[in-house]
């Protein structure tokens, strides 16, 4: 490499992460004790923060139903009543009878037999299936399913956005473009560590976003700062933080999809 030109954005992102390993530590993601509820949380953790999806959750394991089996036994109004502290239950209740009846019909009711599908193919499916985002579905092969596929959230589109490793893309392009930088900055490890490594960068880069990059970027004293050396405009206003920009902050970190949960239990399928 040029020593006058700037290191390549998969390179910097993977530079990234060393830098987030070595300043937060092990992050011990998902915070679930099955592969199955790992499933639930990434569907109820929608549009809401994680203390909702917690008591929905709690309410889950009263009703005995943080299982499959538990699961089919509801009728979807009680569903919807059980996961009501979510938001949403209109929809996530019945997108989630279609996830067990997806189970159940292609796959004999076995989450073995549902990882075992190829990661493109299974994929495929789970977008199909009503309620299922790319993030979501990337969540759920990652963390309840193994797969070493990268989840892109907002936090990672604000890195990126603030340090300027994609161009301006539309709105539509921009999940598959930051999965795919993600998965060139660990295209050098080897594969079996891939999926780990997935799994530790999504949840530094969540608890970096939590800590530095929320809506109004706090920089000082952030991990990453010395990468804005590579940036080719200067910072952008909005790392200025003002009271008002502090409180949108606060609305987001509290409508996050991720968390940092105090119980933190690496799932394994």
């Amino acid at each position: 490499m040029n020593p006058l030109q700037p290191p390549a954005p998969a390179q910097r992102l993977r530079q990234m992460h060393n830098q987030l390993a070595a300043a937060y530590g092990p992050q011990y993601w998902w915070p679930a004790q099955t592969p199955f509820e790992v499933i639930l949380g990434a569907y109820l953790t929608q549009n809401t923060a994680w203390k909702a999806v917690e008591r929905s959750l709690a309410n889950l394991r009263v009703a005995g139903a943080l299982s499959l089996d538990g699961l089919r036994a509801l009728s979807l109004d009680h569903l919807r009543r059980l996961i009501q502290p979510s938001g949403f239950s209109t929809r996530k209740a019945p997108a989630l009878k279609a996830f067990v009846a997806m189970l159940d019909g292609e796959f004999a009711g076995s989450l073995q037999a549902l990882a075992a599908a190829p990661t493109p193919t299974l994929r495929r499916r789970l977008l199909a299936l009503p309620g299922v985002g790319p993030e979501t579905a990337d969540a759920i092969l990652l963390y309840a399913l193994g797969h070493p596929v990268p989840v892109a959230d907002e936090y990672l589109r604000r890195i990126a956005d603030r340090h300027q490793l994609l161009a301006p893309l539309p709105a539509s392009k921009r999940y598959d473009a930051l999965a795919d930088l993600t998965r060139k900055a660990f295209a050098s490890d080897p594969a079996p560590l891939q999926a780990a490594l997935f799994n530790e960068f999504h949840a530094l880069t969540v608890a970096v976003g939590k800590a530095h990059c929320g809506r109004t970027a706090r920089c000082e004293g952030c991990p990453l700062h010395a990468d804005l050396q590579h940036t080719k405009l200067p910072p952008p206003a909005d790392r200025v933080r003002t009271q008002h920009g502090e409180a949108e902050s606060r609305q987001l970190e509290a409508a996050s999809s991720h968390l940092h949960p105090s119980r933190r239990n690496l799932v394994k399928p």
